[in-house]
């Protein structure tokens, strides 16, 4: 099936003329959305809780941020960027009370809509606009004239005029600089969460972990094994972001080319790859949704013991140590 992408020429900002969007939520993504359509022209109102600490960014940003409910009341377009787990109770309490009839959601990610989370009133669309990466990047990329692609997915209900809208609205953030590319709720819901649990965030975490405990369980100086197994990392990803895996094996040497071919199928083997299948079918028949939205229900317990004892792992100890050692990393320590 040939992909659709959309371009700058394809997108038309006039259609979010005379319309007001409300940005629920000042975070990651909120504050990069917020900025970028300010900079396009659009008119932009903040939701955002006083006294939280994105309430004072939002401020010191040069926005007069309002509740979300006076927010929602004031738009003509509501774009939910507050965490997953937030937006059900926050949209069941706050947000649909003060939907009016034309309104559209836009959603950064189709978590909640995808999995029925959500219960839109009638004569209110939804519309997906996902920027594929962080929002620093959607705003530094934006600032320098360029985009981070975005994807672009149509709610039952929205048509033509949602999906030119949600141009011009991936318009205005810096998206169709990029590549605007169409896809649909399930479809960027399930590949994100697979792509998160089982490359991006666990798998990769998993495999620098265990590949460094077993250098240092063998013997080996931990500090070695963490330049080994975390620091050059980055090297490697970098050669697959500028030309794939084909051009990371040219850049490579020999025998490490080599002892990829011939090493790698033995660590991410065929049972490896039953298990991502599991984890797709636990992403595609909504288990996973389920676990984490009950964990937060209980007040996240797992997840917060979790995070405390990954952050005390070893890797990370020597990590610290190293990285005030070399002065031209930016790190980044919490």
């Amino acid at each position: 099936m040939a992909v659709t992408i959309y371009y700058d020429k394809d997108a038309d900002l006039s259609k979010l003329k005379g319309k007001k969007i409300a940005i629920l939520g000042y975070g990651s993504q909120g504050h990069a959305h917020a900025q970028n359509l300010r900079d396009s022209g659009c008119d932009v109102v903040v939701g955002q809780r006083k006294g939280s600490p994105n309430y004072d960014l939002a401020v010191k940003d040069k926005f007069a941020p309002v509740s979300i409910e006076e927010a929602v009341k004031q738009a003509d377009i509501i774009v939910l960027t507050l965490p997953d787990e937030l937006q059900a109770d926050i949209f069941a309490a706050q947000i649909r009370p003060n939907l009016s009839k034309g309104n559209m959601i836009v959603a950064v990610h189709g978590f909640n809509v995808h999995y029925g989370l959500f219960n839109l009133p009638e004569g209110v669309t939804a519309v997906l606009i996902a920027p594929k990466g962080p929002g620093h990047l959607v705003r530094s990329e934006f600032v320098r004239g360029g985009g981070v692609p975005c994807l672009i997915g149509l709610d039952a209900g929205a048509g033509d005029t949602e999906r030119q809208i949600g141009l011009a609205y991936a318009k205005g953030i810096g998206g169709t600089r990029a590549g605007v590319i169409e896809t649909t709720f399930k479809e960027e819901t399930e590949t994100d969460l697979f792509g998160e649990q089982v490359v991006l965030c666990g798998g990769v975490s998993a495999l620098v972990q265990n590949a460094f405990e077993t250098l240092v369980e063998a013997g080996y100086q931990p500090e070695m094994a963490y330049f080994e197994c975390m620091h050059e990392l980055k090297l490697i990803v970098d050669l697959l972001y500028q030309g794939g895996l084909n051009y990371m094996r040219y850049s490579i040497s020999n025998t490490a080319e080599f002892g990829d071919y011939t090493r790698g199928s033995r660590i991410v083997d065929s049972r490896t790859k039953e298990e991502m299948k599991k984890i797709l079918t636990e992403i595609q028949n909504g288990e996973f949704a389920k676990e984490w939205l009950l964990e937060n229900k209980a007040g996240a317990p797992k997840f917060k013991r979790l995070r405390a004892i990954q952050r005390e792992h070893q890797v990370e100890e020597v990590g610290r140590r190293l990285r005030k050692l070399m002065s031209w990393i930016e790190a980044k320590e919490f």
